[in-house]
């Protein structure tokens, strides 16, 4: 476990989803969630969102050079919580997150 030199815990959440609307809700949940435990955070930092593109061809036997682009995105959010207590990790394990955010935690 990482301590600070305070002597608390250091928690460092990622967040990934592919909705822009869901993570920030849910990076809002879990700060107000830290500070409501007394903990001090940093963020949410955005993180570089990831672009793919996938080109389909429309038609398989007459418009062979036409085609359809589809873009996926993954949105990610960094957050930092320093001098975390046995309560605010509790309370970060029994948060429900939306569906389609996928939270990564590293102490």
């Amino acid at each position: 476990m990482a301590e600070t030199k305070e002597g608390g815990l250091r928690i460092r959440i990622r967040l990934k989803a592919y909705d822009h609307k869901v993570i920030d809700q849910s990076a809002k949940q879990i700060i107000d969630t830290a500070i409501r435990t007394g903990a001090s955070i940093a963020g949410p930092v955005p993180l570089p969102t990831r672009r793919s593109m996938f080109t389909v061809v429309k038609s398989p036997h007459v418009y062979k050079k036409g085609g359809e682009a589809f873009e996926m995105r993954v949105h990610k959010r960094l957050i930092d919580i320093t001098n975390a207590t046995p309560k605010t990790i509790d309370s970060l394990q029994n948060l429900s997150l939306p569906a389609g955010v996928d939270a990564e935690i590293r102490m």
